[in-house]
């Protein structure tokens, strides 16, 4: 699908933005006049009542046109980023439906850039293995007009966010492939192309983490036949040497839970279970892509968790590269001991202004929050408040979960400085967030638990069904908080 910022309009169909209490856009108003009123007549016997999500599809009086879409958008005096980008991303199912090859937006009363944004967002599919295509559900649109009352404003902003969308959907094709063609071997070769627009990636192999003590990660992929590896991505934007932000990612490529099996029912999911490290390698492809004026470096660790006669056993006590120990009670509780050595690791290395982790690290925050919410966890009041700013700007929804010092004894242990799980059922979310705590130090810190929004069984706001690429908008818009 191409997208073109435009100052006419020149094709069959229109769509244009609606409020509440069928309030149409200045747009809509002028069109309507052309057409006799067609539009506020219709307006008057339709349920549609101009509410966030509503679409109403008209077939047009006038020859022109074959069609005109009008989109709920809410309350005109609330819009938020998000709600602009919702109107692009809206069209998209009407358009779908009615097997559309080009269509016309009009951003009157909304960003054009973002709008536009919202519709490339949606476009996206993974039908990558499909020899045959669904032609009930596929996208027939080739070009989408946003016509737009200042062109070259809109055109520069859509360039950025063409890059933003690319690391999206990089973001979204990493989680989507299976996970025999994406291990950490070939995960790595895929975040070694971003060199290309600057990032530099260095790979630490299993030796080199060996020499350094990475004791929890290694533990972890010692089952497979697949080599971990731990993938260093950096970008200075800044022009400076100031200190760099930092975002670590869990990257197990594919996980059974090792010794302690999963059940056979749903592990197909488990190739999302390295959504977090996925999420950082698309960040750091939208950063560079845009040119953020940032400094900034990516960690991810990456493995698989397999059953074998090598496979780490519950009761195995491993050492961090900190030095600190962990008792595994539970080898499905893996990606805190794949993360405890990529944050110390980046926090010895970098000295970080700040640290924000992503994981797909527990079945405990669905039952919390659903598939929603992440789960925010953080050591410090100002950084949560950025990201959850940076939440409400782009609708990647976080919640603020406690991080008390009453937790820590759920993970204490007698035989190590830790365990890898907390007591029982309750509060598995926050013990896994207390046992990150203490691999980060004084830095700040937060953890978002994205287990529940990386990947949605059925079509969100800005993507279908499958891989969401969470996480990527959200810590884009928290970067440029930060850029010089």
């Amino acid at each position: 699908m191409i997208i073109s910022i435009v100052h006419s309009l020149s094709t069959k169909i229109a769509i244009f933005p609606c409020f509440e209490e069928k309030t149409l856009s200045l747009a809509a108003k002028s069109f309507d006049e052309k057409l006799s009123g067609f539009l506020s007549k219709s307006l008057a016997n339709a349920v549609f009542k101009g509410k966030k999500g509503e679409v109403l599809t008209l077939s047009s009086p006038h020859d022109d046109f074959s069609h005109i879409i009008l989109i709920g958008l809410g309350k005109h005096d609330a819009l938020k980023k998000a709600d602009h980008m919702a109107f692009g991303a809206n069209a998209l199912k009407p358009l779908r439906e009615l097997k559309a090859k080009s269509a016309s937006l009009f951003a009157s009363d909304v960003d054009g850039a973002g709008a536009a944004f919202g519709a490339l967002l949606k476009s996206w599919q993974f039908d990558k293995y499909k020899t045959k295509k669904r032609d009930d559900v596929e996208l027939k649109l080739e070009t989408l007009q946003i016509v737009s009352s200042d062109v070259a404003k809109d055109t520069k902003a859509f360039e950025e966010f063409q890059a933003v969308a690319k690391g999206v959907f990089l973001t979204r094709e990493l989680i989507s492939e299976p996970a025999n063609i994406i291990y950490p071997e070939t995960l790595t070769a895929r975040i070694q192309e971003l060199s290309a627009l600057g990032v530099t990636v260095e790979v630490l192999n299993e030796a080199e983490m060996t020499k350094l003590g990475m004791g929890a990660l290694l533990g972890v992929g010692q089952g497979s036949i697949r080599e971990s590896q731990l993938v260093v991505m950096t970008y200075n934007g800044a022009g400076n040497d100031s200190a760099p932000l930092a975002f670590v990612g869990k990257g197990v490529t594919f996980d059974t839970g090792g010794i302690s099996l999963k059940p056979a029912d749903g592990m197909e999911d488990m190739i999302f279970d390295m959504g977090g490290a996925g999420a950082v390698v698309g960040l750091l492809a939208a950063l560079a892509g845009r040119k953020a004026k940032a400094n900034v470096v990516g960690v991810v660790g990456l493995v698989e968790n397999m059953p074998s006669g090598a496979a780490q056993r519950p009761g195995d006590i491993v050492t961090t590269m900190s030095g600190q120990t962990i008792e595994v009670l539970n080898t499905d509780a893996e990606g805190r001991l794949v993360l405890a050595d990529a944050l110390w690791y980046t926090k010895e290395r970098f000295h970080p202004t700040h640290i924000v982790d992503l994981a797909t690290l527990t079945g405990a925050i669905l039952v919390a929050l659903g598939v929603e919410y992440a789960g925010l966890f953080s050591n410090d009041d100002d950084l949560s408040e950025k990201l959850l700013q940076a939440s409400k700007a782009t609708g990647e929804k976080l919640w603020r979960m406690p991080l008390d010092e009453a937790y820590d004894k759920d993970i204490d242990t007698d035989r190590a400085d830790m365990k890898n799980t907390g007591n029982g059922r309750y509060g598995g979310s926050i013990t896994a967030a207390k046992l990150l705590q203490r691999f980060v130090g004084d830095t700040k810190w937060a953890h978002l638990d994205i287990a529940g929004t990386v990947w949605l069984k059925k079509d969100s706001t800005f993507a279908v069904k499958g891989a969401t690429g969470f996480g990527v908008r959200l810590l884009d818009e928290f970067v440029r908080g930060f850029e010089a």
